[in-house]
């Protein structure tokens, strides 16, 4: 289905803004994580694609369940959402895939505004990629969304409370120490790449200690909500008279 396809449909805007494909998780969900309600200031839409859990999106092969969100996502459509984003930055592997089968904008990952960052920033200057898990993510992911190879990533460790949590491993989702590790873990990607001007969150569950990330680093921090809003704003633009 391409772009021009949506009348066929026989959808009905009903203005809803954007809509969300959640990955299958059981977590709580922080005020700031894209799969809280409250977090958003215009309407949202949330689909889960059932069976797409963290790990079979982070450490496995997305492309497997490119059907379902697709599927999902017309859904959305159907419903009158007018953008699609997703609640995984790891979803940079199907942005192609996705934007090509849909009549709607999508965005599936925080990572596409790298490009756009860099070019805001001072010579000289690079931005760095804040990321649930280094080890997966990939020169692959990056490609997908027009991300320079040579980008400084770091990620939260292995045996970390947020990896336990957001894994959808189970534990407790003690806030204080959850953010005490993404702070920790953004203050080690500044103390490795001095030239890191800003920092990108990859992470869907990681806006909600983006100012505690930069007032640890002094660094603007970019991140999946605030890369929405920026969506939403264009496809519903306020009206000033």
């Amino acid at each position: 289905m391409t772009g021009t396809d949506f009348k066929s449909m026989g959808g009905v805007v009903n203005d809803l803004g954007i809509g969300v494909l959640m990955l299958d998780t059981h977590f709580r969900r922080l005020p700031g994580d894209i799969g809280n309600g409250r977090t958003w200031p215009f309407p949202v839409q949330f689909r889960v694609v059932r069976g797409a859990d963290p790990a079979a999106i982070v450490h496995g092969r997305p492309e497997e369940f490119l059907e379902p969100f697709i599927a999902a996502a017309l859904d959305l459509v159907a419903c009158g959402v007018r953008g699609i984003t997703t609640s995984c930055g790891f979803l940079a592997l199907l942005q192609k895939e996705l934007s090509a089968a849909l009549p709607v904008p999508v965005a599936t990952s925080s990572l596409l505004q790298a490009p756009l960052i860099e070019a805001m920033l001072p010579a000289g200057q690079q931005v760095g990629i804040l990321t649930f898990a280094a080890e997966a993510l990939t020169a692959r992911h990056l490609e997908a969304v027009g991300v320079r190879p040579d980008t400084p990533i770091e990620g939260l460790p292995p045996e970390s409370l947020f990896r336990q949590v957001y894994g959808n491993r189970g534990g407790a989702s003690d806030v204080a120490q959850l953010e005490e590790e993404v702070v920790s873990a953004a203050r080690a990607l500044v103390d490795r790449h001095p030239n890191v001007g800003a920092i990108l969150c990859e992470c869907t569950n990681l806006p909600p200690h983006s100012a505690a990330i930069a007032a640890a680093t002094g660094r603007p921090v970019f991140d999946i909500i605030g890369f929405v809003e920026w969506f939403g704003r264009a496809i519903s633009p306020p009206i000033y008279r």
